[in-house]
């Protein structure tokens, strides 16, 4: 195996096969949005659970804030810990927690497997960004960090088609079996195939010196002007990023509705798939030619990186607006499509960026509380557009993404590609 990590196509294996695991990782947590009308015919408090003190929106919640409360500490976990057995464990556990829900009878068994389900993905991202980032030079990191992403999205849009998933085979308990025997089994070939040679070198030394205590990385990290605007930037940009994963189908609908005169229920089974498709594949494109520009750039600038995440920026800005007071589903479709390759451009470069002011042995943990404030940025969101209207709020986020064009063009200024 040793000789197999030294060839140059390796890093790429690398990337390729963490694909694998964020597709999973995304399809598991997003599959059961659309399965409640199937799992209400079996489990009774989730056909009432809209009516209850715990409705749906709190199972949805559980697993959006113990993942992002959970998400510091698992940076702090990655940047000490062999990476590769932290990511194979990972997936081993919210898979097992996937293939259980196969065989939940209530609510609360329901509930609790979905907080194990945050407790258990947490420990993913950062510690595979991380991995990611240091195998893969200046030249090539973002567009390694795009291949990765692409997994997310189209793992996103995998999830969205949970109910039709159910609905072909026969019930919505195969499907979660399934799923969740698919990841265990790829957990080994995780083990097979995946290194992380910087930390199994240093697991063989009593203790690494270049390792600052936990204590003094969150320091280091908290400390650095820089983390702070990456992590404003991150955080007011997953606003918007969240608010269109729950709520962009509903506003289609709405369009959709007003503009034919069908009934939003029957618009939804259009508006559903057409928004998720869409924001999703445009994602990847955005994702795909951000990567390639940006690792370009940076070579000729060293504010490459910045620049083309500003790019996307300011596509997401105008399709924001245009989201919020578009009345044809022409126009809001096509603000999708600005809004999704816009926010590929973003995505694909806020780790790379990261890369030029914070080492490699406290990425993680950076990492791990940008993750944190954007993903309860995005449970704020998300519950702040419920008393809105949509078309407001939307065009609201909109002005909140100028602020962050601001700050990331003239407060981020990197001296290095690659901070070591």
């Amino acid at each position: 195996m040793s000789k197999i990590t030294e060839k140059k196509w390796y890093p790429w294996l690398v990337v390729v096969l963490l694909s694998g695991v964020a597709f999973l990782n995304y399809m598991d947590r997003q599959m059961l949005s659309t399965m409640r009308f199937h799992m209400a015919e079996d489990i009774i408090e989730v056909a009432e659970s809209y009516t209850g003190p715990w409705g749906w929106g709190a199972l949805m919640a559980a697993f959006m804030w113990i993942y992002g409360l959970m998400s510091p500490i698992s940076g702090t976990i990655a940047d000490r810990m062999n990476r590769k057995n932290l990511i194979v464990g990972s997936l081993f556990v919210w898979s097992a927690v996937t293939f259980l829900m196969g065989y939940v009878d209530t609510y609360w068994e329901l509930y609790a497997l979905r907080a194990v389900m945050g407790f258990s993905e947490a420990l993913y991202i950062p510690a595979a960004l991380s991995l990611i980032a240091d195998i893969h030079n200046g030249k090539t990191r973002s567009t390694a960090i795009g291949i990765h992403m692409t997994g997310l999205y189209l793992g996103q849009v995998a999830g969205g088609f949970g109910s039709i998933f159910s609905e072909q085979m026969s019930s919505w308990q195969t499907v979660f079996l399934a799923c969740g025997l698919i990841g265990m089994i790829y957990s080994f070939v995780l083990i097979a195939l995946v290194r992380d040679p910087g930390r199994e070198k240093s697991a063989k030394s009593e203790k690494d010196p270049n390792q600052p205590s936990v204590m003094k990385s969150i320091s280091l990290v908290l400390s650095n002007m820089a983390f702070w605007a990456v992590l404003f930037v991150f955080t007011t940009l997953s606003m918007p990023g969240w608010a269109t994963k729950n709520w962009l189908p509903e506003l289609v609908a709405k369009v959709i509705s007003g503009s034919f005169g069908i009934d939003p229920k029957e618009a939804m089974n259009f508006a559903g798939p057409t928004a998720v498709i869409c924001l999703a594949g445009a994602s990847f494109i955005g994702a795909m030619i951000g990567a390639r520009i940006s690792d370009k750039w940076v070579q000729k600038n060293v504010r490459g990186r910045v620049f083309t995440s500003c790019i996307g920026l300011a596509l997401i800005v105008p399709s924001l607006v245009f989201m919020g007071i578009g009345e044809s589903i022409v126009a809001v479709v096509l603000a999708i499509l600005c809004f999704g390759i816009g926010y590929g451009f973003f995505d694909t470069n806020t780790m790379p960026i990261l890369c030029q002011f914070v080492p490699s042995r406290q990425r993680a943990t950076a990492y791990g509380f940008i993750n944190m404030s954007g993903v309860l940025g995005g449970a704020a969101i998300t519950t702040a557009l419920g008393s809105l209207s949509l078309g407001t709020g939307f065009a609201l986020l909109g002005g909140v993404t100028v602020l962050s064009l601001l700050i990331e063009f003239f407060c981020l200024r990197p001296k290095t590609i690659n901070m070591e």
